[in-house]
């Protein structure tokens, strides 16, 4: 599970990456994973410096497994 969910970030990257660098699933890092059922969902990034989360989530009811790509803008803190 968490293999295929590598190689469709792999797969998703090399071929929308504006300056042709390629990656492999060891530049892909499982940050949360989670299987309840024949359901399971991965949420990963990559060593690249782009900003760039990956949440796959695989529906085993259709047998379909969706991709949302996700930009991070920025990190901060609020005291509390």
């Amino acid at each position: 599970m968490q293999e295929k969910a590598k190689q469709i970030i792999v797969d998703y990257f090399n071929s929308h990456n504006i300056k042709n660098h390629k990656i492999t699933q060891n530049d892909v890092y499982v940050v949360w994973f989670c299987k309840t059922l024949q359901n399971w969902k991965v949420l990963a990034t990559t060593n690249i410096a782009d900003g760039m989360y990956y949440e796959i989530t695989h529906n085993g009811d259709k047998n379909e497994t969706y991709v949302d790509v996700y930009k991070k803008w920025e990190n901060f803190c609020v005291n509390n």
